[in-house]
């Protein structure tokens, strides 16, 4: 199974980059794909120029590529991300995709593990509301690569979604308050 995350919003409401808000001593990005290695997937990050230098710089090993029009939307950001699987991984093969916004990190290590075990595109759900991450199929995959990159990706995939109890599933790092129910959950 193949891995992007999402890294290359301009945290606007946040007023400082989500990807490197400090969390247990170090980056955010850092925190998230280090828990995404430790179930054996190898994220590709995708993130604006702005923020390169210090990811590169906080996760110096791993694959970063940049957006060069983030604000377009997360389908372009996928599709940058997808171009660096297809060239470094083979371009011909099906895969899944898991797809992992920086910014909705509250999903458990469970709800990952289910996720990765789903063989449709799917979501977990908490109250009947979807949350991250997203797992795609090749199928999904397909209209991704092709659509234009403001397409909404509600528009390319309709995941199935599993309930789960993830008390902060739906946790999206816009606020201080948000950051500080991150920090408390990562301990």
């Amino acid at each position: 199974m193949r891995c992007i995350v999402l890294a290359a919003g301009a945290s606007a409401r946040l007023g400082q980059p989500k990807a490197l808000v400090d969390i247990e001593g170090r980056p955010l990005i850092q925190y998230l794909v280090e828990r995404l290695e430790a179930v054996g997937l190898e994220p590709v990050i995708v993130t604006r120029a702005e923020l390169s230098v210090d990811i590169v710089l906080t996760l110096s090993t791993r694959t970063v590529v940049i957006n060069p029009n983030p604000d377009a939307g997360r389908t372009g950001s996928l599709q940058c991300g997808l171009k660096q699987i297809l060239d470094t991984k083979g371009g011909t093969r099906a895969f899944r995709l898991l797809v992992v916004p920086v910014d909705r990190p509250g999903f458990s290590d469970n709800t990952l593990h289910m996720l990765m075990q789903k063989e449709v595109c799917a979501c977990p759900a908490k109250d009947g509301r979807g949350g991250h991450p997203l797992l795609l199929m090749p199928d999904d995959i397909a209209r991704i690569r092709t659509a234009t990159p403001d397409t909404p990706l509600r528009e390319l995939c309709q995941p199935e979604r599993f309930e789960v109890d993830d008390l902060h599933l739906h946790l999206n790092l816009d606020t201080p308050t948000d950051i500080e129910v991150l920090r408390d959950l990562a301990i």
